[in-house]
Protein backbone atom coordinates (compact mmCIF):
# COMPACT_ATOMS: atom_id res chain seq x y z
CA UNK A 1 0.00 0.00 0.00
CA UNK A 2 1.45 3.33 -1.02
CA UNK A 3 1.24 6.33 1.03
CA UNK A 4 1.26 10.10 -0.22
CA UNK A 5 2.65 12.68 2.25
CA UNK A 6 1.71 15.97 1.82
CA UNK A 7 3.38 18.94 3.23
CA UNK A 8 2.10 22.88 2.70
CA UNK A 9 5.36 25.22 3.37
CA UNK A 10 5.67 28.98 3.31
CA UNK A 11 8.48 30.86 5.06
CA UNK A 12 8.87 27.71 6.99
CA UNK A 13 12.75 27.33 7.79
CA UNK A 14 12.28 27.69 11.53
CA UNK A 15 10.33 24.56 12.02
CA UNK A 16 10.17 22.24 8.43
CA UNK A 17 13.39 20.58 9.22
CA UNK A 18 11.80 18.72 12.38
CA UNK A 19 8.91 17.67 10.21
CA UNK A 20 11.14 16.17 6.99
CA UNK A 21 13.00 14.47 9.53
CA UNK A 22 10.39 12.73 10.81
CA UNK A 23 9.04 11.82 7.58
CA UNK A 24 12.77 10.63 6.47
CA UNK A 25 12.90 8.16 9.99
CA UNK A 26 10.09 6.62 9.17
CA UNK A 27 10.25 2.92 9.34
CA UNK A 28 7.37 2.07 6.63
CA UNK A 29 9.05 2.99 3.49
CA UNK A 30 6.33 2.61 0.14
CA UNK A 31 5.53 6.34 -0.11
CA UNK A 32 6.21 9.64 -1.71
CA UNK A 33 6.64 13.12 -0.12
CA UNK A 34 5.25 15.73 -1.74
CA UNK A 35 6.48 19.90 -0.38
CA UNK A 36 3.96 22.24 -2.15
CA UNK A 37 5.73 25.29 -1.18
CA UNK A 38 4.15 28.87 -1.76
CA UNK A 39 7.26 30.81 -3.15
CA UNK A 40 8.65 30.98 0.34
CA UNK A 41 11.06 34.08 0.81
CA UNK A 42 13.17 32.58 3.66
CA UNK A 43 15.16 29.66 2.94
CA UNK A 44 12.96 27.07 3.37
CA UNK A 45 13.31 25.70 0.02
CA UNK A 46 17.17 25.78 0.58
CA UNK A 47 16.14 23.38 3.61
CA UNK A 48 13.96 21.37 1.67
CA UNK A 49 16.65 20.58 -1.10
CA UNK A 50 19.11 19.66 1.80
CA UNK A 51 17.48 16.61 2.29
CA UNK A 52 16.20 15.92 -1.34
CA UNK A 53 18.88 12.75 -1.92
CA UNK A 54 18.63 11.39 1.56
CA UNK A 55 14.71 10.30 -0.11
CA UNK A 56 15.98 8.38 -2.70
CA UNK A 57 13.66 9.48 -5.08
CA UNK A 58 10.32 9.61 -3.15
CA UNK A 59 10.03 13.40 -2.59
CA UNK A 60 9.01 15.49 -4.72
CA UNK A 61 9.32 19.76 -4.69
CA UNK A 62 6.79 22.27 -5.92
CA UNK A 63 7.03 25.75 -5.22
CA UNK A 64 4.30 28.16 -6.82
CA UNK A 65 2.04 30.28 -6.01
CA UNK A 66 -1.26 29.63 -4.37
CA UNK A 67 -4.17 31.05 -2.20
CA UNK A 68 -3.16 29.68 0.99
CA UNK A 69 -2.63 26.16 2.98
CA UNK A 70 -5.66 24.81 2.12
CA UNK A 71 -5.68 25.71 -1.64
CA UNK A 72 -1.53 23.90 -1.27
CA UNK A 73 -2.78 20.72 0.16
CA UNK A 74 -5.23 20.52 -2.92
CA UNK A 75 -2.34 21.00 -5.18
CA UNK A 76 -0.77 18.38 -2.97
CA UNK A 77 -3.22 15.78 -3.23
CA UNK A 78 -4.20 16.00 -6.79
CA UNK A 79 -0.43 15.23 -7.44
CA UNK A 80 -0.59 12.21 -5.41
CA UNK A 81 -0.68 8.82 -6.29
CA UNK A 82 -0.63 7.06 -3.17
CA UNK A 83 -3.35 4.92 -1.91
CA UNK A 84 -3.72 6.95 1.66
CA UNK A 85 -3.33 10.89 1.24
CA UNK A 86 -1.85 12.35 4.18
CA UNK A 87 -0.80 15.38 5.84
CA UNK A 88 2.00 16.61 7.62
CA UNK A 89 1.98 20.43 8.71
CA UNK A 90 5.54 22.43 7.79
CA UNK A 91 5.30 22.80 12.05
CA UNK A 92 4.17 19.19 13.21
CA UNK A 93 5.72 15.92 13.21
CA UNK A 94 4.96 12.33 13.80
CA UNK A 95 5.24 11.56 16.94
CA UNK A 96 7.39 8.19 16.42
CA UNK A 97 9.22 6.27 13.86
CA UNK A 98 6.74 3.56 13.15
CA UNK A 99 3.62 6.06 12.91
CA UNK A 100 2.99 4.99 8.66
CA UNK A 101 4.08 1.58 9.30
CA UNK A 102 1.37 1.38 12.24
CA UNK A 103 -1.34 3.47 9.70
CA UNK A 104 -0.85 1.21 7.04
CA UNK A 105 -0.97 -2.24 9.20
CA UNK A 106 -4.70 -0.68 10.03
CA UNK A 107 -6.05 -0.59 6.44
CA UNK A 108 -4.53 -3.74 5.85
CA UNK A 109 -6.46 -5.38 8.87
CA UNK A 110 -9.36 -3.51 7.93
CA UNK A 111 -9.68 -3.76 4.29
CA UNK A 112 -13.69 -1.87 4.11
CA UNK A 113 -12.22 1.32 5.78
CA UNK A 114 -11.90 4.61 4.23
CA UNK A 115 -10.11 6.14 7.04
CA UNK A 116 -7.98 5.78 10.04
CA UNK A 117 -7.61 8.69 12.35
CA UNK A 118 -5.82 8.53 15.74
CA UNK A 119 -4.64 10.76 18.51
CA UNK A 120 -2.28 13.50 18.31
CA UNK A 121 -0.33 15.13 21.32
CA UNK A 122 -0.05 19.21 21.17
CA UNK A 123 3.24 20.67 21.76
CA UNK A 124 5.27 23.87 22.60
CA UNK A 125 6.33 25.83 20.16
CA UNK A 126 9.57 25.85 20.62
CA UNK A 127 10.01 22.08 22.51
CA UNK A 128 8.40 19.39 21.16
CA UNK A 129 9.22 17.24 23.79
CA UNK A 130 7.16 19.64 25.98
CA UNK A 131 3.91 17.78 25.97
CA UNK A 132 1.21 20.78 26.47
CA UNK A 133 -1.95 18.89 26.40
CA UNK A 134 -3.48 15.92 23.75
CA UNK A 135 -5.96 14.96 21.79
CA UNK A 136 -7.33 11.86 22.48
CA UNK A 137 -10.38 11.15 19.77
CA UNK A 138 -11.65 8.44 20.96
CA UNK A 139 -14.32 6.35 19.46
CA UNK A 140 -16.51 7.86 16.48
CA UNK A 141 -19.80 9.90 17.57
CA UNK A 142 -22.06 12.45 15.81
CA UNK A 143 -20.03 15.39 14.97
CA UNK A 144 -22.83 17.81 15.89
CA UNK A 145 -22.48 16.52 19.67
CA UNK A 146 -18.81 18.04 19.54
CA UNK A 147 -16.37 14.69 18.44
CA UNK A 148 -13.85 15.59 15.72
CA UNK A 149 -10.63 13.62 14.61
CA UNK A 150 -7.65 14.93 15.07
CA UNK A 151 -7.32 16.46 11.39
CA UNK A 152 -3.20 15.80 11.17
CA UNK A 153 -4.19 12.23 11.98
CA UNK A 154 -6.88 11.63 9.43
CA UNK A 155 -5.37 9.18 7.51
CA UNK A 156 -8.20 8.57 4.02
CA UNK A 157 -7.86 6.77 0.53
CA UNK A 158 -7.33 8.68 -2.18
CA UNK A 159 -10.47 7.53 -4.01
CA UNK A 160 -12.61 9.23 -0.92
CA UNK A 161 -11.34 12.42 -1.93
CA UNK A 162 -11.58 12.19 -5.92
CA UNK A 163 -15.51 11.21 -5.04
CA UNK A 164 -16.02 13.33 -2.54
CA UNK A 165 -14.46 16.62 -3.35
CA UNK A 166 -11.35 18.15 -1.65
CA UNK A 167 -10.60 21.24 0.91
CA UNK A 168 -13.21 23.86 -0.32
CA UNK A 169 -11.54 27.19 -0.37
CA UNK A 170 -14.69 29.47 0.88
CA UNK A 171 -13.53 28.69 4.32
CA UNK A 172 -10.66 30.24 4.55
CA UNK A 173 -10.45 28.82 8.44
CA UNK A 174 -12.44 25.81 8.44
CA UNK A 175 -11.84 24.17 5.22
CA UNK A 176 -10.24 21.14 7.23
CA UNK A 177 -13.36 20.64 9.62
CA UNK A 178 -15.89 21.44 6.67
CA UNK A 179 -13.79 18.53 4.77
CA UNK A 180 -14.54 15.98 7.34
CA UNK A 181 -17.40 16.83 8.15
CA UNK A 182 -18.96 16.28 4.48
CA UNK A 183 -16.98 13.20 4.32
CA UNK A 184 -18.22 11.81 7.68
CA UNK A 185 -21.30 12.91 8.09
CA UNK A 186 -22.71 13.48 4.54
CA UNK A 187 -20.99 11.15 2.85
CA UNK A 188 -20.69 8.32 5.77
CA UNK A 189 -17.01 7.36 5.03
CA UNK A 190 -16.13 4.21 6.88
CA UNK A 191 -13.67 4.94 9.72
CA UNK A 192 -11.84 3.01 12.08
CA UNK A 193 -9.86 4.64 14.80
CA UNK A 194 -6.51 3.82 16.20
CA UNK A 195 -5.61 4.48 19.69
CA UNK A 196 -2.16 5.46 19.31
CA UNK A 197 -0.25 9.04 18.97
CA UNK A 198 1.28 9.58 16.06
CA UNK A 199 1.65 13.36 15.65
CA UNK A 200 2.92 16.11 17.69
CA UNK A 201 1.49 20.06 17.00
CA UNK A 202 2.89 22.85 17.74
CA UNK A 203 0.15 25.16 19.40
CA UNK A 204 0.05 28.89 17.77
CA UNK A 205 -1.73 28.24 14.39
CA UNK A 206 -3.58 30.79 12.12
CA UNK A 207 -6.67 29.61 13.96
CA UNK A 208 -5.96 30.41 17.23
CA UNK A 209 -3.74 33.73 17.45
CA UNK A 210 -6.53 36.02 17.64
CA UNK A 211 -9.78 36.03 19.35
CA UNK A 212 -11.51 37.10 15.90
CA UNK A 213 -9.81 34.13 13.94
CA UNK A 214 -11.33 31.94 16.46
CA UNK A 215 -15.17 34.13 15.88
CA UNK A 216 -14.70 33.60 12.06
CA UNK A 217 -13.47 29.71 12.50
CA UNK A 218 -16.78 29.21 14.67
CA UNK A 219 -19.01 31.40 12.06
CA UNK A 220 -17.34 28.42 9.15
CA UNK A 221 -18.04 25.68 11.54
CA UNK A 222 -21.52 26.25 11.60
CA UNK A 223 -21.98 27.85 8.55
CA UNK A 224 -20.47 24.05 7.42
CA UNK A 225 -23.29 21.69 8.55
CA UNK A 226 -26.15 24.07 6.87
CA UNK A 227 -24.30 24.08 3.66
CA UNK A 228 -24.39 20.17 3.84
CA UNK A 229 -27.77 20.27 4.86
CA UNK A 230 -26.86 18.39 8.16
CA UNK A 231 -28.39 18.65 11.52
CA UNK A 232 -26.17 21.03 14.39
CA UNK A 233 -25.51 24.43 12.60
CA UNK A 234 -26.92 26.18 15.41
CA UNK A 235 -25.09 28.48 18.07
CA UNK A 236 -25.57 25.16 20.95
CA UNK A 237 -23.11 23.42 18.61
CA UNK A 238 -19.93 25.79 19.87
CA UNK A 239 -20.63 24.16 23.55
CA UNK A 240 -20.61 20.58 22.40
CA UNK A 241 -17.50 21.48 20.37
CA UNK A 242 -15.41 23.23 23.17
CA UNK A 243 -16.07 20.75 25.76
CA UNK A 244 -14.01 18.12 24.28
CA UNK A 245 -11.28 20.92 24.05
CA UNK A 246 -11.41 21.60 27.64
CA UNK A 247 -11.20 18.18 28.74
CA UNK A 248 -7.66 18.02 27.04
CA UNK A 249 -5.82 19.88 29.42
CA UNK A 250 -6.97 17.17 31.59
CA UNK A 251 -5.03 14.49 30.52
CA UNK A 252 -1.49 15.61 29.76
CA UNK A 253 -0.16 13.25 31.83
CA UNK A 254 -1.33 10.59 29.40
Amino acid sequence: MKVSIVTATYNSSKTVRDTIESVLSQTYKDYEYIIIDGVSKDNTLEIVREYEPKFEGRMKIFSEKDKGIYDAMNKGFHRATGDVLMLINSDDLFARPDALELVVKEFEKHPEVDGVYANLYYVSQNNIDNIVRVWKTGVQQPMKRGWLPAHPTFYVKRECYEKYGYFNLTYPLAADFELMLRFVEKHHIKLHYLPEYLVKMRLGGATSKNIQNIYRQDVETIRAFKENNLPGGSIMYLFWRYLPKIKQFFRKSE
